[in-house]
């Protein structure tokens, strides 16, 4: 748990920052993971006798940072997988890409993904053997970095499919710093993609959550305006 902030718990719900380079749940990859590392703090910390629930209500890729929300009850992930179903769950990410972009102008980018089992890849297929993938993104802020153009641009997702971000921007020439999966820009740093902000109902109180965290790393302190995410 040293490399995990916890920023928000109750009886329903845990609220996590989760670093880059955790996986959100166990896989073959000998690498740890948020599911075991978070049930193994519960067990800890509430001396909880042999398995501990807690549901992993959605996923971050392991190479991104930023919020995930667990729930600590069966009848929250219930409630949580429903307000996401309807809807009601915002997820913004911050990404630096290549290029300079016209500064706030949101734009809508619709595709077709699937989801590539041999190359662990997502590719751009048609309606009938895709699944519909919409992000709206913004461009922030404009900075150079040894000589080569780079943009801040904040991202809703307004569907949650593989590698969906990166896949969409980079068919539009705009790939994301650091992804060595799908561009070749400033491959010699981390991937510049942070899940920073996500909103979404209280399971059980008639009140809506927002947590936000700050992108970090060389690349995103390039930029002066990330408070305008």
């Amino acid at each position: 748990m040293e490399n995990i902030d916890i920023l928000y718990e109750d009886n329903h719900l845990l609220v996590v920052k989760k670093p880059a380079g955790y996986l959100s749940q166990p896989a073959k990859k000998d690498l740890p993971d948020m599911l075991t590392e978070l049930k193994a703090y519960l067990k800890e910390t509430y001396h909880k006798p042999g398995n501990v629930f807690l549901g992993l209500v959605h996923r971050l890729d392991v190479n991104v940072s930023g919020v995930m929300v667990f729930a600590k009850t069966s009848k929250c992930a219930s409630r949580l997988f429903s307000s996401m179903r309807e809807g009601n769950f915002v997820k913004r990410y911050a990404a630096v890409v290549k290029g300079t972009l016209p500064l706030h102008q949101p734009q809508t980018l619709i595709d077709h993904l699937a989801k590539d089992e041999k190359r662990k890849m997502s590719v751009k297929t048609d309606e009938d053997k895709g699944k519909r993938a919409e992000l709206i993104y913004e461009a922030i802020e404009n900075a150079m970095v040894d000589n080569m153009p780079i943009a801040l641009v904040r991202i809703t997702l307004e569907s949650g499919r593989f590698h969906q971000i990166r896949k969409q921007l980079s068919l539009r020439g705009m790939p994301i710093a650091g992804d060595k999966k799908y561009g070749t820009y400033l491959t010699d740093n981390p991937i510049a993609l942070v899940a920073y902000r996500l909103s979404f109902p209280h399971p059980t109180k008639d009140e809506r959550m927002a947590f936000t965290v700050k992108p970090g790393g060389a690349l995103f302190g390039c930029f002066r305006q990330l408070s305008d995410l």
